[in-house]
């Protein structure tokens, strides 16, 4: 659920700043963030503390290169439903946030229902997918799927200004 702007954080200057440098490189000791964003330890603390807290900072995670661990097919898939009843959304929802494979899901609107991101290690790993996720779910009309052949562009950042 998204928030209403009224109950977004109000974010000043400091904060944008330590989220920039955060999305860069979340590994930064508090005192290398600190003396990135001209603030002192005790205050960048207090500070990553307090977006954490808000949710602002949801969770920091290591970025993997896929093709160095084997993973080179990249899979855009969108996914039509038989029934689009909130249940039935939900339920598809669900089970993709268990399938390890796909890295994101959206519900999308107009067109298909849901436009996923999977990485597998390569073609028979992509079958064994559909077959998981897609095939065995009486509730799927449409499956259609585009396989990367260059990435471009992959980037984890929000803009803070």
């Amino acid at each position: 659920m998204q928030e209403s702007p009224s109950e977004l954080p109000e974010l000043d200057d400091l904060d944008r700043r330590i989220l920039a440098q955060l999305q860069e490189d979340s590994a930064l000791t508090n005192q290398d963030l600190a003396a990135r964003v001209h603030a002192s330890p005790p205050t960048c603390l207090r500070r990553v503390r307090r977006l954490t807290e808000l949710g602002v900072i949801e969770r920091q995670v290591a970025i993997l290169d896929p093709r160095k661990l084997g993973s080179t097919l990249t899979a855009i898939v969108e996914v039509t439903l038989d029934n689009q009843a909130a249940e039935s959304l939900d339920a598809f929802e669900r089970q993709m946030c268990k399938e390890a494979a796909v890295l994101q899901c959206y519900r999308v609107s107009p067109g298909p229902d849901f436009l996923l991101v999977a990485q597998v290690r390569d073609m028979p790993a992509y079958h064994a997918l559909v077959h998981r996720a897609f095939t065995a779910q009486a509730n799927v009309r449409n499956v259609r799927t585009f396989f990367s052949v260059h990435r471009a562009k992959f980037d984890t950042r929000i803009a803070v200004d």
